[in-house]
């Protein structure tokens, strides 16, 4: 589940993590905010300041036509309901920060660059560090360095770990800060923020954010990953995804549709892979019992017929429904694999050649 910027921001100042002052203007929000201004649109997506989608404001007779302006924008097929004004922060330096969870590590990893901003993609040469069992006061004194910043020792020791504590409390798989401001007068303020939670959290918190947790487990692994793994069972979908791992494959999700997924909710899911740009083929392991197989073939029949470019599908069915799922897809001219590894063996050859 991604966060707004305002909502990612939210979290961050709950954890004392300093933020700009800020408030959202909705199109029926007559509170319009004093200039000069940072206007920010809500988007779920990267890419707003090279698309347009903010826009600094120094003059108040230029508030109201930027302001719509921003709403009238179409970011990556999304338009804002709402707009984050922030205050115009003097700029030092700008510098990035992130914690992810980290797989071969099974830990939170902090990653760290001198550089921030729109253009952090080119950064090469990140700093990392694994978060299992930390040191915070020796982790702080190493970034302060890395940052050429020995003077902010403390207080980056103070950031990271309650950034650390963000992450757990909230059922994290991503806090990004881009950038991390220094500002003129020496603050480490949270210019810009991304936070992705785990769906499969959603029943320890009262979420109540533009996102929705998914109907199925759903998690990104990976956004640039080469597969997508379809499973029921948490532990089905895990071993899925480790199998493709180790076949030398990238997933770039995980996913359990759990019992009782039906044909609506399993098309959400094939609709959610698609956006995944670097997907090229689908693996789909299945061993049915609530969910049933014919309906999971029911389920694949109308991707195919629905969905524009659906990568290719590998598809191994067992248990409930088996034989009416086979049929299904066989009258559809759709092939099932015998087992999980010759799935596996048909999507390298795809992916690799």
């Amino acid at each position: 589940m991604k966060l707004l910027e305002h909502e990612a921001k939210t979290l961050l100042a709950a954890a004392n993590i300093p933020i700009p002052a800020s408030l959202l203007v909705t199109k029926y929000n007559p509170v319009l905010p004093e200039v000069p201004i940072v206007l920010k649109s809500q988007v779920p997506t990267g890419g707003r300041g090279k698309a347009g989608g903010i826009i600094v404001v120094e003059e108040i007779n230029n508030l109201q036509p930027s302001i719509q302006a921003l709403f009238d924008l179409e970011i990556k097929g999304f338009t804002p309901k709402t707009l984050l004004a922030e205050e115009k922060l003097n700029i030092a330096k700008e510098l990035y920060i992130s914690l992810l969870i980290d797989r071969a590590s099974s830990a939170v990893q902090l990653i760290a660059h001198i550089n921030g901003g729109i253009e952090v993609e080119d950064n090469k040469n990140f700093k990392t560090w694994s978060l299992n069992n930390p040191n915070f006061d020796v982790i702080g004194q190493e970034l302060a360095d890395y940052y050429q910043l020995p003077g902010q020792t403390f207080v980056i020791q103070d950031l990271i770990q309650n950034l650390y504590k963000c992450f757990i409390k909230n059922d994290a798989t991503l806090i990004e800060i881009n950038p991390l401001i220094l500002t003129t007068n020496g603050n480490l303020i949270a210019g810009d923020c991304k936070i992705t939670l785990d769906d499969a959290a959603a029943f320890r918190h009262d979420w109540n954010f533009e996102d929705k947790p998914a109907e199925a487990n759903f998690v990104t692994i990976n956004p640039t990953g080469n597969i997508a793994t379809i499973a029921n069972g948490a532990g089905l979908a895990m071993a899925t995804v480790d199998a493709a791992f180790e076949a030398g494959l990238q997933p770039a999700n995980f996913l359990d549709i759990g019992g009782g997924a039906n044909t609506e909710t399993l098309l959400k899911a094939f609709n959610r892979i698609v956006q995944y740009q670097n997907v090229q083929a689908i693996i789909i392991n299945i061993f049915a019992g609530i969910t049933r197989a014919d309906e999971v073939a029911k389920a694949i029949v109308a991707a195919k017929e629905q969905i524009p470019h659906l990568p290719p599908l590998f598809i191994r069915l067992a248990g409930t429904n088996h034989d009416a799922a086979v049929k299904i897809l066989t009258d559809k001219g759709i092939v099932i694999m015998p087992n999980l590894q010759a799935c596996l063996v048909a999507a390298k050859e795809v992916v690799h050649g």
